[in-house]
């Protein structure tokens, strides 16, 4: 029974942390595409809500929810933020090439140079450890792949070279985050200190681009969201889930977040479904589904 719990819990984080990703490049689309914010303001801005977010969460609602009125300040005191400056340089380094990426890349095939570098990342390092996968599970990777091949390859146009090497190193950096995310502890502590080290690392990136600042109410409001929600609490969910599947679920778990992300396109930004789209979210979630259930 306790194990039965244990997977329904571990199931239903990882919906909402894909919820959370995919709606994180739902907002980063909007903000970049159709409001004038510059991507280093929105990362600034992004990382630092995150950050502001996760603090109150860590010293002001948690031991509030845990602990009486009376001992809420001796809970807050004892509460040492965690982390580690190699998940804040691959937390801060996705972020940054990710907003700086989406200048010039369309979102179909950013979408499909980010997944795709965190497909590799995370198998590759899976296997690298002695990981091995069997045949239904290399089946189900593969499905997951082509459904995402046939999901953006049509609409997809072909990237410039620093375009398409900003957002692959995305992919990579957001693999690494997710792998260090395994042995981290704590998910909320260590989430909250690596927001806090990545958002140190983003206002030196503020300093050095002053000369290109260009700010719009709707973009700030919309980076405010995509950093306290989709991003601070979305990830500590993920840390707290990654640590319960190995690195190859993960990876191939997240290719559901273009899925997901095109019916928010849909909803919000009036983007049209095809066929296409349809056939691919088969192939996809069932690879994914292949993956889980058969290791």
């Amino acid at each position: 029974m306790w194990l039965v719990n244990e997977m329904i819990t571990t199931w239903i984080y990882s919906a909402v942390a894909m919820l959370a990703f995919a709606g994180n490049s739902v907002l980063c689309r909007w903000a970049l595409a159709d409001t004038s914010i510059d991507p280093a303001s929105f990362t600034v801005i992004r990382l630092i809500s995150g950050s502001v977010f996760l603090v109150i969460l860590v010293y002001v609602i948690k031991p509030y929810l845990q602990s009486s009125p009376s001992d809420m300040a001796s809970t807050t005191s004892t509460v040492k933020l965690r982390g580690s400056w190699s998940g804040a340089i691959a937390l801060f380094t996705y972020a940054a090439c990710f907003s700086f990426a989406y200048i010039s890349l369309s979102a179909a095939t950013g979408a499909l140079l980010l997944f795709g570098s965190v497909q590799i990342t995370m198998i590759g390092f899976s296997l690298w450890r002695g990981e091995r996968l069997n045949s239904w599970q290399i089946t189900g990777v593969c499905s997951a792949i082509i459904g995402l091949g046939i999901m953006f390859l049509p609409s997809a146009t072909t990237p410039g070279f620093l375009a398409g090497g900003l957002m692959s190193c995305a992919g990579v950096a957001w693999g690494v985050y997710s792998i260090l995310g395994k042995q981290a502890g704590n998910p909320t502590l260590v989430t909250t200190g690596n927001f806090i080290r990545a958002s140190i690392l983003a206002i030196v990136l503020g300093l050095f681009s002053l000369p290109y600042v260009v700010l719009d109410n709707t973009g700030i409001i919309l980076a405010i969201v995509s950093g306290a929600l989709a991003s601070g609490a979305g990830y500590a969910i993920w840390y707290a889930v990654l640590p319960r599947i190995t690195s190859t679920q993960a990876a191939t778990m997240q290719l559901s977040v273009p899925v997901i992300a095109s019916f928010g396109g849909l909803l919000l930004l009036n983007e049209a479904i095809a066929l296409s789209f349809v056939v691919a979210s088969f192939a996809i979630l069932g690879g994914i589904a292949l993956v889980i259930k058969r290791a």
